[in-house]
C-alpha cells in the first residue's frame, strides 16, 4: 500500500485481495508484551486489521492481522526476522502466516450460548461443541463468564438460526447434565431489560402458604395440595382457596413472624443488586400473598410487585383472598402490564420461575428461565438452571463474575 493511499479498515471491499500476515505470540504473560509487538510493527508501517488475546493460568496468546509490509523498501522477510528476534529476546514464541484478506465473513444467524456446568466437564463440553458442529454451525469466540459458584462459559455461534440451535442444544444439556442457554446476538442484548422472577423456591426458598401453614398446624395438608399444583395435576386457583381455607381463625399476628421466617435464595441479593445497577428494572410475581410480597418489594428495592392478597378481619384471617388471582394466566398478564409500565418491550424481558403456574409467563417473556423447576417446567422453558444459586441467571445475559465483583466493590456475594 502506497503512502497516499488511504488506510484500509477491516470492512474495505478491496482487502479480500491484499497481503496480509497472522502474528501469532505465545509465552508467560507480562505487562508490556502486547505494546513491544506494535512497537516492533510499527516500524514496518503495517495496518492492523484485527487484534484478539487470552491469557489463560498466567499463559499468553496473542494473535495480530496486519496487511504485509509495502513501503520503505522492506520486505515479508525482514519483518519476520525482526519479530522473531523481539520475541525470543523475551523467552517469547512466535509464529507468522501469511495469507490474504481479513478473517472470513461470520455467518447468517448467530448466537450466544452460555454453558454451566458444577462442574463443567471435558464431557459434557465436549457434546455440546459437537452438536453445534452437526448444525452445520461455527464456534466463532468462546470466553469464561465465571469459575464460581459455577463454571459458566459463552460460545459466541454462527451459521444456524436461534431457535433449531437452542431446541438442539436443550435436548443435549438435558442428556449430559449441564444448563445451557441460548440466545439471539444483537445489541438488544446490550439494552435495558425488565426481569420479573416468581417468588415461592424461586426468589426465596420457602412457600409462604406452608409458612402460614406451620402456624396454623395443618402445613402437612397444605403442603400435599401445593405439591400438586406445582406439578400442574391441580388448577391452581383450586388449590389455592383450598388452601388457604386451612388458615382461618389464624392471628394475623402471624404475618410479621413468617415475614422473618423467608429465607432468600442464595444469590437473590446479588441478582438484584447487579442488574439494578445495570438499570434494568425488576419486579415480582406471586401465588402467594402480598402480605410477604409487599415487604419483599421494601427490602430488596423491587420495581414491581404483586401477589394475592389474604383476607383479615378482626385481627384474624378468614380463610379467603380478596380481588382477582394471581394464577398461570395472570403472572403472564403482569408480565405485560409490567413491561409497559417499563417501557420495556415485551422481547427484552427475562421471566424466572419454578413451577407450572409460571408456564405462561416464562412462554411470554423475551427469555423464560426455568430455575431448579419441575420436570414439565424445564421441558418448555426457553433454559433451564439447575444449580441452586439465583445469580447464575446474570451470566445467561453476558454479565461476567468479575464484574459483579467489580461492582460489588468487596461487598457479601450472596
Amino acid at each position: 500500500m502506497s503512502a497516499s493511499q488511504p488506510p484500509l479498515g477491516p470492512d474495505d471491499p478491496t482487502l479480500a485481495d491484499v497481503p496480509t500476515l497472522l502474528v501469532k505470540i505465545f509465552g508467560k504473560d507480562r505487562p508490556g508484551i502486547t505494546a513491544g509487538l506494535f512497537d516492533t510493527l510499527a516500524s514496518y508501517a503495517v495496518d492492523v486489521i484485527d487484534i484478539e488475546q487470552v491469557v489463560s493460568r498466567g499463559r499468553l496468546v496473542l494473535c495480530a492481522l496486519v496487511t504485509a509490509p509495502t513501503t520503505g523498501g522492506t520486505t515479508e522477510g525482514e519483518l519476520r526476522a525482526t519479530v522473531h528476534s523481539w520475541a525470543e529476546s523475551l523467552k517469547l514464541q512466535a509464529e507468522i502466516i501469511s495469507g490474504t484478506g481479513d478473517n472470513r465473513p461470520r455467518g447468517s444467524g448467530r448466537s450466544h450460548v452460555t454453558v454451566l456446568g458444577h462442574p463443567l466437564t471435558a464431557e459434557a463440553t465436549a457434546a455440546i461443541a459437537g452438536r453445534i458442529s452437526d448444525m452445520g454451525a461455527n464456534i466463532d469466540r468462546i470466553f469464561r463468564l465465571a469459575k464460581y459458584p459455577v463454571t459458566a462459559v459463552e460460545f459466541a455461534v454462527s451459521g444456524v438460526e436461534t431457535e433449531p440451535l437452542r431446541t438442539a442444544l436443550a435436548t443435549e444439556s438435558h442428556e449430559i447434565g449441564v444448563d445451557v442457554a441460548v440466545v439471539s446476538a444483537g445489541l438488544h442484548r446490550r439494552a435495558q431489560r425488565l426481569v420479573v422472577m416468581d417468588v415461592d423456591s424461586t426468589l426465596i426458598q420457602d412457600e409462604v402458604i406452608e409458612l402460614f401453614a406451620a402456624h396454623a398446624g395443618c402445613e402437612d395438608e397444605v403442603a400435599a395440595v401445593t405439591a400438586a399444583a406445582m406439578r400442574g395435576e391441580l388448577d391452581f386457583e383450586q388449590s389455592l382457596h383450598a388452601r388457604v381455607a386451612l388458615l382461618e381463625g389464624l392471628d394475623a399476628s402471624v404475618v410479621d413472624k413468617v415475614r422473618t421466617e423467608v429465607r432468600l435464595t442464595p444469590g437473590a441479593r446479588t441478582l438484584i443488586r447487579t442488574l439494578k445497577r445495570l438499570g434494568f428494572q425488576v419486579g415480582v410475581v406471586s401465588g402467594g400473598f402480598t402480605q410477604v410480597t409487599d415487604d419483599l418489594k421494601e427490602r430488596l428495592g423491587l420495581d414491581f410487585a404483586s401477589a394475592n392478597t389474604l383476607e383479615i378481619k378482626d385481627g384474624k384471617l378468614t380463610g379467603r383472598v380478596v380481588g382477582d388471582i394471581v394464577d398461570r394466566a395472570g403472572k403472564a398478564r403482569l408480565l405485560r402490564a409490567f413491561a409497559a409500565e417499563a417501557g420495556v418491550p415485551l422481547a427484552q424481558t427475562v421471566a424466572i420461575g419454578d413451577g407450572a403456574n409460571d408456564l405462561d409467563m416464562l412462554n411470554a417473556a423475551g427469555l423464560g428461565v426455568a430455575f431448579n423447576a419441575k420436570p414439565v417446567v424445564r421441558k418448555a422453558a426457553h433454559t433451564a438452571v439447575n444449580v441452586p444459586f439465583l445469580d447464575t441467571v446474570l451470566y445467561l445475559l453476558g454479565i461476567t463474575r468479575e464484574e459483579v465483583e467489580a461492582a460489588d466493590d468487596g461487598t457479601e456475594e450472596h
